[in-house]
Order: C-alpha cells, then sequence, then structure tokens
C-alpha cells in the first residue's frame, strides 16, 4: 500500500512510519513542515529507504499539498499533523487555528478535487483526541463514538472542528473518510513539552516535578505502539464504522502518574531521597479538564483490536527509553527553550 502521511516528524506521526516501514510491501511519503516539535531523528534509521521520501512542507499550503498529493495517488492518507499542546494553544490559539483547521480543509479539498485520480480503495484517516468531548466527572460514563462535543480549549476546540469538518465532507461529498479519536499517548520519542517526559526530564536532571493544581485530573493512557497499530488496522481492513475510538481502559490521575514514575526512577537510579520528593503541587491551567475516559468497545468487536501494553509495563519502558536517551532529552529541552 502507499501511505502519505502528514505530520510525520511528530511523535505519533513518526511511530506510525516506523511500524508500517517493517512491512516491505509498503511505501510511505511524509510530508511535515519542521516545527520545533518534530523529530527527523526519530526516522534517522529509514532515511535513505527507497520506500520513505520525506517532504517539507506545510499543509495550509493548498497548492503544493495538491500537487503532492496528485503525484503520489496513495491508497491512505494519514492526517497526524496538527498543533497539540494545550498550554501552547492557550497562549496562541491563531496557530492552532491555521494548522488543525485550515490544514485539515485543505486535505478535505484535495481529496475532493482529486477523488477520481485516487485508487478504489482509497481512505482518509483523520487522527484526533478524546479532549473534544470535553471532561468527564468520576461518575460519568466513558467517552463513545457519539458522544457530544464540548470541548474546553484552544486545542481541542480546533480539533473538534477539523473533527465535524471530515464529517461534513463526508456526508456532502460522499468520500471515503474516517475518524478516530485517542487517549493520552506516552512512549518513545514523545516531545518533552508533554507530561510523562516532563516529569522525566526533571526527576534525571534533580529539578522540581511540576503537577497542575492537586493532581487530581485523571486521564486514560495509551502506549502510542498500541495507538499506530489500531490506526494500521484501520488503514488495511475492511471496516463497518466510519469513526473509532482508540483506548487503553487505563485511567490514572497525573499525581498517581508521576509518583508511578518516580517510583521506578528510585528503583533504577539511586539518589539519596527519593524522587517523589521533587513533586510539586503549581496553580493549575486555565480550562483544565478533570478527567478523560475512552469507551473502545466498537474497534475491539469491529477490528478484534486489544492494547498489549499494562499501564506499569509500559511506563517502565518508557522511563528506560528516557533514561537511555537522557543527552538527547537535554538537547530538545535546551533547544525548545532556546
Amino acid at each position: 500500500m502507499k501511505f502519505l502521511i502528514t505530520g510525520g516528524l511528530g511523535f505519533i506521526g513518526s511511530s506510525f512510519i516506523r511500524l508500517v516501514h517493517g512491512e516491505p510491501q509498503h511505501e510511505i511519503v511524509n510530508l511535515d513542515k519542521e516545527s520545533y516539535a518534530s523529530m527527523p531523528e526519530s526516522l534517522c534509521e529509514i532515511i535513505n529507504s527507497e520506500r520513505y521520501y520525506f517532504v517539507k512542507l506545510n499543509i495550509h499550503e493548498y497548492e503544493l499539498l495538491y500537487k503532492e498529493i496528485k503525484a503520489f495517488k496513495p491508497d491512505v492518507i494519514l492526517h497526524f499533523a496538527a498543533e497539540s499542546h494545550v498550554d501552547n494553544s492557550i497562549d496562541r490559539p491563531r496557530d492552532f487555528l491555521d494548522s488543525n483547521v485550515i490544514g485539515t480543509f485543505n486535505i478535505l479539498e484535495c481529496i475532493k478535487e482529486l477523488k477520481d485520480d485516487l485508487p478504489e480503495n482509497f481512505r482518509y484517516i483523520h487522527v484526533s483526541t478524546d479532549e473534544v468531548f470535553g471532561s468527564l466527572d468520576l461518575k460519568e460514563n466513558s467517552f463513545v463514538e457519539g458522544s457530544t462535543y464540548r470541548p474546553n480549549s484552544p486545542y481541542s476546540a480546533t480539533k473538534a472542528s477539523s473533527d465535524l469538518l471530515v464529517r461534513a465532507w463526508r456526508k456532502t461529498y460522499k468520500l471515503p473518510l474516517i475518524v478516530t479519536n485517542c487517549s493520552n499517548n506516552y512512549g518513545p520519542w514523545q516531545h518533552p513539552e508533554k507530561l510523562i517526559p516532563t516529569i522525566i526530564y526533571n526527576a534525571i536532571s534533580n529539578q522540581k516535578i511540576p503537577i497542575y493544581g492537586e493532581g487530581i485530573n485523571i486521564r486514560d493512557w495509551l502506549h502510542v505502539d498500541d495507538h499506530v497499530r489500531a490506526l494500521l488496522a484501520i488503514s488495511e481492513k475492511t471496516l463497518t464504522f466510519n469513526r473509532y475510538n482508540i483506548g487503553a481502559n487505563q485511567e490514572m490521575s497525573n499525581l498517581d502518574l508521576a509518583n508511578m514514575i518516580c517510583s521506578l526512577l528510585d528503583l533504577k537510579l539511586k539518589r539519596k531521597n527519593s524522587f517523589k520528593d521533587l513533586i510539586t503541587l503549581v496553580e493549575d491551567r486555565p480550562g483544565h479538564d478533570f478527567r478523560y475516559s475512552i469507551n473502545a468497545e466498537r474497534i475491539k468487536e469491529d477490528l478484534e483490536f486489544n492494547p498489549k501494553y499494562a499501564l506499569k509495563e509500559g511506563i517502565n519502558e518508557t522511563v528506560d527509553w528516557y533514561i537511555d536517551q537522557k543527552e538527547w532529552l537535554v538537547s530538545k529541552i535546551t533547544s525548545s527553550r532556546g
């Protein structure tokens, strides 16, 4: 199959490319604008592959995007490209509007204009987030595919908007468009601005580990390798539905997660006092959602998909990876702050 990936130098996009490239029958074109969050080093092992092509391109540029899709004629487009850090969306919401909404619009328009030139079994997979559904309390049931959209941050609002564009273009123009909404991802090569790399970096650097509010906010944690396996299944298999939730049913509060990571670090690294002593509660961010929880029964039943990683196992491997990659982690944080 021929895969066209947007945002393939990001955390999830690069993980998907590594997975797909491991199967020799696939060919990949990766479109990425190379922002501060891009990690070309995550694909260094395949950079010279004859089945992998990188094109520096901003999906905000319609004509260039159209040209690449027309030339490659992909079997599948997976749209990962997005501004994704909530804190940044609060400070710079226009960047999120440009990338997440206009960028998605451009891809959909290209597909609409080129639909007669694309392969018969072409499909577009729009990779989105559970944050579009808003926040749950402890008693509310997990999000299902039909849950009401109630975004509470500029980031989630722009992702919700892009989801709705996909729905409208599917209905109006009869295009083969699929939406996936995943829970919080973690694993190797995640940008250090995210929670788990931040906890690990600050701990091994002997700095305070900042946790918002009282640390009681709850997330459902999904290993990135499980996420991309699910996306590959959606790419390859006959589908009953046009949207799927992807989650691991592994909920944990931010404070409990920080304590788990610190306990693992206590076992792996010798420090006079526990790394837990570095955990510091800081002022909560505006509009901080309390709880996310994904009901992933549809993909389990339709595609027989089950996550492989139990949370503690996945976090343990992730901690080991970041310890081994400390030099990279420090350089990435230094460059981001510089």
